[in-house]
């Protein structure tokens, strides 16, 4: 396992970390942190995937835009993921909805741990993130009715707090390119960056992948 993946895991199991202030940085404005007690039923249980990946001497981090016919998030730029389905797992939902969407086949990724869960209340749902990686540059077949435009962005662009933009949209978001990714993706994409902030400093070495990660 490379030091950077190494150092990942750990930062998912950071002592006295706090997610909550981490996700209410990018959270949308006036938006409850959880689903309302008074609300009837129960929110509906999905999981999504952060997938690490080398590319060109560097890690990336993957992404799907959501095509604009869909009912919920229309053209919103995603992780991966969606509604688990009876009796499955939430770590196998985040898996299987990878697939479904970019082609990337279970058996080549390494889950390292859980984020925290966060609710979204426009369509009531209880979202359960997990952080995964490959040994290689996936091959991405993005399914057309789910996934508009494959979004890759290297990890270092998330480290730059100069893309970070609050306060200047309804909607904290993280800029890149010509995207906006806002929303719960934000938030949760906040706390791996928080959490790997929070680490112990991480060194160039460890920021790149090994040349014969993929061998």
């Amino acid at each position: 396992m490379p030091p950077f993946v190494k150092t990942v895991r750990r930062a998912l199991h950071l002592p006295g970390f706090d997610p909550t202030a981490a996700q209410t940085l990018m959270a949308p404005l006036g938006r409850p942190p959880a689903r309302p007690p008074e609300q009837p039923g129960q929110a509906r249980q999905g999981a999504v995937l952060l997938l690490l990946y080398p590319k060109a001497a560097n890690w990336y981090i993957v992404f799907g835009k959501r095509p604009s016919h869909l009912r919920h998030h229309p053209g919103q730029v995603a992780f991966p993921g969606g509604r688990c389905e009876a009796g499955e797992s939430y770590e196998t939902a985040a898996l299987r909805e990878t697939h479904e969407e970019l082609g990337v086949p279970p058996a080549t990724i390494h889950l390292l741990g859980p984020l925290t869960p966060i609710y979204i209340p426009p369509s009531d749902f209880e979202v359960h993130p997990y952080v995964g990686w490959t040994a290689a540059q996936p091959l991405f077949l993005p399914a057309p009715d789910e996934v508009e435009e494959v979004v890759e962005m290297p990890l270092a662009h998330l480290a730059d707090s100069r893309n970070r933009i609050v306060g200047e949209w309804q909607y904290p978001f993280f800029r890149f390119g010509e995207h906006r990714i806002w929303g719960g993706t934000a938030v949760i994409l906040n706390e791996f960056r928080e959490r790997l902030a929070q680490s112990e400093e991480l060194t160039p070495s460890e920021l790149l992948p090994p040349p014969n990660l993929a061998k």
